[in-house]
């Protein structure tokens, strides 16, 4: 997939305000209903909550900003494992959790289906504008983990395949195996349709680039698999990444999502430090360590900030 510059929008669109607003009562975590959006200038003075999807990456994700916005005195809480986004986005409207590690181009999908941009700074003024009222996106990070199918070599070399343009010579032939919710996001199954006219004999719910998928794929069960690029067992398992010649997969730079009423300065600055420090090469080490060597996912967080001096007192 072809990236464009990083630097260009990486400071310069995150204090965009949101210009729309999505009505409606929403659902939290606890079975309340409660109403989006929050007024006032934002504080974290009493402190903030952190969700984190249901994969490895965003729990490390979570405990990263939990290090360093404790280093810069600011109370959290993380709540790990919570589910996906369709979870997530309304809890976090809801006042169930105050803070988000997302990534840009996946957001901005959920959000705005059709939406075209794929270049970091106009994902980023395009989330401003479709994001719900009382959400903003903090300023995206260095760090990026994009979707990616991926087959084996075995398989690569039976059906030629090397980009995704290349499944549709097989429609009706290879099962899929993702998450439940890829059969119906763009960057999934509908959007390989509509983009690429592939369609898949069958697909298999798992998990996101999790062991059930991933155990699918080495076994035989499912010919495709969608994963993470930072994950470590493409490379340490020789599985090939279909290139995506027409842009379906849009950049994929982690951006903190926060609701507003937690959005002050003091939060602000600690996760500008974090997002200008980690590298996607640090986060696919610290992915490593915890579903390789079965480390703790709070405690390798922790240990990551402190060496690169994130948790000084500044």
């Amino acid at each position: 997939m072809n990236r464009r510059t990083l630097l260009g929008g990486l400071f310069a669109a995150a204090s965009v305000p949101v210009l729309a607003a999505c009505g409606g009562g929403i659902t939290s975590l606890d079975g309340q209903s409660a109403a989006g959006g929050s007024g006032g200038g934002g504080s974290s003075a009493d402190g903030l909550t952190i969700g984190t999807a249901n994969f490895t990456e965003n729990q490390i994700l979570g405990y990263l900003y939990a290090s360093v916005l404790g280093a810069a005195g600011v109370k959290t809480k993380v709540r790990p494992n919570l589910g996906t986004r369709e979870i997530l986005i309304p809890a976090l409207k809801g006042g169930d959790i105050d803070l988000l590690p997302e990534y840009q181009g996946a957001l901005l999908h959920y959000l705005s289906p059709k939406a075209t941009a794929t270049e970091e700074g106009d994902m980023q003024n395009a989330l401003a504008v479709a994001l719900p009222a009382g959400l903003q996106v903090l300023p995206y990070g260095k760090a990026e983990d994009s979707d990616a199918f991926a087959v084996t070599r075995a398989t690569a070399e039976k059906y030629g395949l090397r980009t995704l343009a290349d499944l549709k010579k097989q429609n009706g032939k290879l099962v899929v195996g993702a998450a439940p919710e890829v059969k119906k996001r763009v960057v999934g199954v509908v959007g390989l349709k509509e983009v690429y006219g592939v369609e898949f004999k069958e697909f298999k719910s798992l998990d996101s680039s999790g062991p059930l998928v991933k155990g699918a794929l080495k076994k035989g069960d499912v010919d495709v698999a969608n994963l993470f690029t930072t994950d470590t067992d493409i490379a340490d398992e020789g599985w090939v990444v279909l290139t995506d010649p027409k842009n379906l997969i849009p950049g994929q730079h982690i951006v903190p999502l926060i609701a507003d009423r937690k959005a002050d300065s003091a939060v602000r600055k600690a996760l500008a430090r974090l997002g200008n420090a980690l590298s996607t090469e640090d986060l696919t080490e610290l992915n490593r360590k915890v579903d390789k060597d079965k480390k703790d996912p709070e405690d390798v967080a922790r240990q990551w900030t402190a060496e690169r001096g994130l948790t000084k007192k500044s």
